[in-house]
């Protein structure tokens, strides 16, 4: 990991933004471990995509994702955090202090660092998707469901995270359409018995999603129905909001190498803490939580892992 610049040392690094970063940021900067966060390529994370946020406690009035995270930065700013916008490039966790380089250029040397790197929702790669991603387009319904209260949706995809999802949407809208690929479904057999015993959600086999449509956000969805097949045609559904749940993409690559990672790439931590299987080095947020991903939750971890840093740094000292 060779630089022409000076190498940087700082005390605790965070990698990554968002409720799980800025809350270390601010817990940390608050134990005078005046840490250093390297925002990542979207600072805020997920949440500035998001546009009414309704169940963080504290804004009885709701409030958009881009703002939250601008309170969140601007707080942990205030007690003496160094944010930059940048992303780390690569990583040698192998010994302290750990040395990691920032946009292929920036060599930092950090006595503790949080990983709060968060996970990518997978999309399906349409353009009308990109269109109405924050108008009609989600991947959390236990997020943005509230919107949708007696409207007609779709959720798509076939395993326990779309049942599930369906089925929550279904205690909250008119209609749920659950768009499934394959002829059947992939959740488990308790997933599958709620949704085919939710009245107002239809399982849709064997349809693919062809584009999304409408002038005020979606409106409607085009199918299609047995693909490739000489039974093949067009279905249109009128829909006012479109979930994906087709799984999330944990930000961890550039770290898995000497930190432990599950089959799916999510970080593994100790049970009830963020540490992970390097000493000093923990994570936080949606990078090691496959289950919950809200922001209130990475949050909270966001604040454990900053307590646990302190009490590390402060038993080598």
């Amino acid at each position: 990991m060779e630089s022409t610049e000076k190498i940087e040392k700082v005390k605790c690094l965070i990698v990554g933004s968002g409720p799980a970063g800025y809350t270390a940021a601010i817990y940390a900067a608050r134990a005078n471990l005046s840490p250093v966060v390297i925002e990542g390529l979207q600072p805020g994370g997920q949440l500035t995509t998001t546009t009414e946020i309704d169940n963080f406690p504290g804004y009885a009035e709701g409030i958009t994702g881009t703002e939250m995270m601008a309170d969140l930065k601007k707080q942990a700013e205030r007690f003496g955090t160094d944010c930059r916008w940048g992303l780390v490039t690569d990583v040698n966790l192998n010994e302290r202090p750990f040395k990691l380089k920032v946009d292929g250029n920036k060599d930092i040397e950090a006595e503790s660092v949080i990983i709060a790197t968060g996970a990518t929702a997978k999309y399906l790669g349409l353009e009308s998707e990109e269109k109405y991603r924050g108008s009609g387009v989600s991947a959390c319904a236990t997020c943005d469901g509230f919107f949708y209260r007696g409207k007609d949706v779709a959720v798509v995809g076939g395993g326990d995270t779309a049942a599930e999802e369906a089925t929550y949407l279904a205690g909250l809208c008119n209609k749920v359409y659950l768009i499934v690929r394959k002829p059947f479904l992939r959740a488990s057999k308790a997933m599958q018995d709620r949704v085919f015993n939710t009245k107002n959600i239809e399982v849709l086999f064997e349809h693919n999603t062809k584009e999304l449509t409408g002038d005020n956000g979606v409106e409607g969805c085009t199918l299609i129905k047995n693909a490739g097949s000489p039974l093949e045609e067009e279905v249109k559904i009128a829909i006012d909001g479109f979930f994906l749940a087709i799984g999330h993409h944990p930000n961890s690559d550039v770290f898995n190498k000497y930190v432990d990672t599950d089959d799916e790439g999510y970080i593994i931590t100790q049970a009830g803490t963020p540490m992970t299987n390097v000493k000093g080095v923990f994570a936080c947020g949606d990078v090691q939580d496959p289950n919950y991903r809200q922001a209130i939750t990475s949050a909270a971890s966001g604040c454990q892992a900053a307590i646990e840093a302190e009490r590390f740094l402060a038993e080598l000292n």
